[in-house]
């Protein structure tokens, strides 16, 4: 009969793994950010005996609701038929495996990166950015998706305690959106990590191709149609652009590793020639896509039913059943609340029942 192995104190099991875990992040580069130096949460809270803190915040993303219904949330095509086309939550996994990619190859924080991919888009509404620019017209101030997600991620999530995310995963995701003029624009702020940094660039590089293959499904484009400059400078196949972009911005953004120095101001970005293509890609995406006749009167029908459910949630906040609002917010921002988690389906089934019917 064997012996059995003598069991370690577990204040000795934890505290190792402590010190292995802030030992990786010593190890990074000089302008990643590190968990034991996090501006911190909220509320303070004992830190976990197994994982730094941006794990913990993953972690927290990774079991929320709102993260679980993006895999019933629009990316372009509104509540499509096919099993392929790409949802709200394939397009979050994908930002997180690019954002991940670029963060290892400069050693940056993955962790932190990861959380903030996983949370970008918590706050998205129904139909894509249809339902959002439905809801931004309503809304009084308006309403921004980035915005909507640290709301999700700060107030509504665990029945209106939020998830007490680090400062540094809550400032990733709020500054995540970009300006359709330029993917390097600095829209609606900086993130203030370079981790933050990588995923509002990844994002791009994941939504851009992934709109490519959608529309290629749906009929609107084939590959050769392409600009010229997009295929000779990323490539003529989707994981040809894919490498193109990542490797450009590992390339471009190399003094985020330190090797460089530590007197130089890193930031994430690419180089003249990619960015270039980049953005005539983008372009090229919406007029082909986004913005087509189809696409649009497609876009119309999700706004008017966004418009209907508004409009009747207002009127009657008495009738939202969710935990996902504050009772004692004023009604728009109830029905803003409750509109924007609900799914595409769940939007449409609603809309249905409480008497909504096309023109």
């Amino acid at each position: 009969m064997a012996e059995e192995q003598p069991r370690p104190r577990e204040v000795d099991v934890f505290a190792s793994v402590r010190r292995r875990l802030e030992e990786g992040e010593r190890r990074l580069s000089p302008f990643a950010a590190r968990s034991y130096l996090s501006r911190g949460r909220e509320r303070p809270e004992e830190p976990s005996p197994v994982r730094t803190e941006f794990q913990r915040d993953r972690d927290r993303i990774l079991h929320s609701k709102a993260f679980r219904r993006l895999k019933h949330k629009t990316q372009v095509f509104v509540a499509p038929a096919g099993d392929h086309y790409v949802t709200r939550l394939t397009h979050t996994l994908e930002v997180a495996q690019i954002a991940r990619t670029i963060a290892r190859a400069l050693n940056l924080n993955e962790d932190l990166t990861e959380a903030i991919a996983l949370g970008h888009d918590l706050g998205h509404p129904p139909f894509g950015h249809a339902g959002e620019a439905a809801l931004n017209e309503l809304m009084p101030g308006g309403f921004r998706h980035a915005q909507q997600s640290l709301r999700v991620v700060e107030r509504l999530e665990k029945g209106g305690q939020g998830l007490n995310l680090t400062w540094e995963v809550r400032d990733g995701i709020v500054h995540s959106s970009k300006p359709r003029e330029d993917i390097l624009g600095e829209g609606y702020g900086t993130p203030a990590t370079l981790e933050g940094q990588v995923v509002k660039l990844a994002d791009a590089v994941a939504y851009l191709n992934h709109d490519i293959a959608d529309a290629i499904r749906a009929g609107l484009l084939r590959e050769e149609e392409l600009p010229e400059i997009v295929q000779e400078r990323l490539g003529r196949r989707h994981s040809e652009r894919i490498n193109a972009l990542v490797c450009d911005i590992v390339a471009t953004s190399w003094a985020a590793t330190g090797e460089l120095g530590t007197d130089v101001q890193p930031r994430i970005a690419m180089s003249p020639s990619v960015h270039e293509a980049a953005n005539a890609l983008r372009e090229f995406m919406f007029q082909r896509v986004y913005l087509w006749e189809g696409r649009q009167a497609e876009a119309e029908r999700a706004k008017r039913i966004v418009r209907f459910l508004y409009q009747y949630y207002v009127e009657r906040p008495q009738e939202i059943r969710s935990d996902f609002v504050i009772p004692g917010d004023p009604p728009w921002r109830q029905a803003a609340d409750y509109i924007a988690g609900m799914t595409d389906r769940f939007a449409l089934e609603t809309a249905f029942r409480l008497g909504y019917r096309e023109a």
